[in-house]
């Protein structure tokens, strides 16, 4: 399975400019992250100020055996033992800065409809929360600004000065490989580079106080991603098949599969896509499933030294703390 990821080596970090690498995540027999395979020779610009991740997605669209080689070669390093060690390395989202807002389908798992709807009459609420039970007839679609996105490891901020009710969103992340529009359904998987992990955090009454979903979703360090894409075609027989978790302070939240969505991911790219072009690099999160603070009964928020964990099945774990 090949896992790519963005990452600076730990000496660089202390310069005012550290460069972003690219690099193969190897595992061992039992997953388990030991080092990385540096990939910045496929891409000879070393400008510190370019997104080598998007490089690497836009030199695929076009080299179909790239991604071969990258697999052979990162078989090959971990064979050899020749690598980076992971402790020498701090992981970054995959793409750290994505060119464009990170895409979002709201209200895509029936469960979490169902709790929300219960918890309307005693919680915060807010505008997208009035219909209850009715389920969406198309995908509803909203974005988050590109810079809340963060790392595997960062701090989620508390913004306690503005929200009392920060929340958690594990999503199955798709990230785009090549441009496209006007996608058929049959055809939409093969329009994408890989998957990853991300967090929707989400500030629930922003929500309701500005009556739409941006500001709620847009806060800085509120959409952490990562560790790693994996390539599409490696989840490509049970990608609708996934196991979704999410932990606080190791306290199970969220236990459900992507099967429960109500749209699947060649439905939202297809909708998306009409009349509307995606590029390469472009990510669209794919909801939620239940188990939210919000619904909880008592509701619970995120709260400052909360450590935050989300597993998706063959993916990884991405971990953040909130501060």
């Amino acid at each position: 399975m090949l896992r790519l990821v963005s990452f600076l080596h730990k000496s660089s970090n202390l310069s005012p400019k550290p460069i972003s690498a690219v690099g193969s995540l190897l595992v061992d027999h039992v997953g388990n992250p030991v080092g990385l395979m540096d990939l910045n020779h496929f891409e000879e610009d070393k400008n510190p100020e370019n997104n080598r991740m998007l490089q690497l997605i836009d030199k695929t669209s076009k080299e179909r055996r790239l991604l071969s080689e990258i697999r052979e070669q990162s078989a090959d390093a971990l064979k050899r033992r020749s690598f980076i060690p992971i402790s020498d390395v701090i992981l970054q989202a995959p793409i750290p800065v994505p060119r464009r807002n990170v895409m979002c389908v709201g209200k895509n798992y029936k469960d979490h409809i169902k709790e929300v709807a219960a918890a309307i009459d005693t919680n915060v609420g807010s505008s997208h929360m009035s219909t209850g039970m009715e389920l969406p007839k198309y995908p509803q679609f909203f974005s988050k600004a590109s810079n809340a996105v963060i790392g595997p490891n960062e701090i989620i901020e508390s913004h306690s000065k503005i929200t009392k009710w920060l929340d958690y969103e594990a999503e199955l992340a798709v990230v785009i490989g090549q441009k496209c529009r006007d996608v058929e359904r049959e055809k939409a998987m093969d329009c994408i580079f890989g998957y990853t992990i991300a967090n929707d955090i989400t500030a629930r009454d922003l929500q309701k106080k500005h009556n739409q979903w941006f500001k709620g979703k847009s806060l800085d360090t509120t959409c952490p991603m990562g560790p790693c894409i994996v390539v599409a075609s490696d989840l490509s027989d049970n990608v609708m098949d996934l196991s979704v978790k999410l932990w606080v302070n190791n306290e199970i939240r969220q236990n459900s599969r992507t099967s429960n969505m109500i749209f699947d991911i060649a439905e939202i790219i297809h909708q998306l896509s009409s009349g509307f072009t995606l590029y390469p690099g472009d990510i669209i999160l794919t909801g939620t499933p239940e188990g939210v603070g919000f619904a909880m009964k008592p509701p619970r928020t995120l709260q400052s030294g909360d450590n935050v964990e989300i597993e998706i099945e063959h993916i990884g774990r991405l971990i953040n703390k909130v501060h």
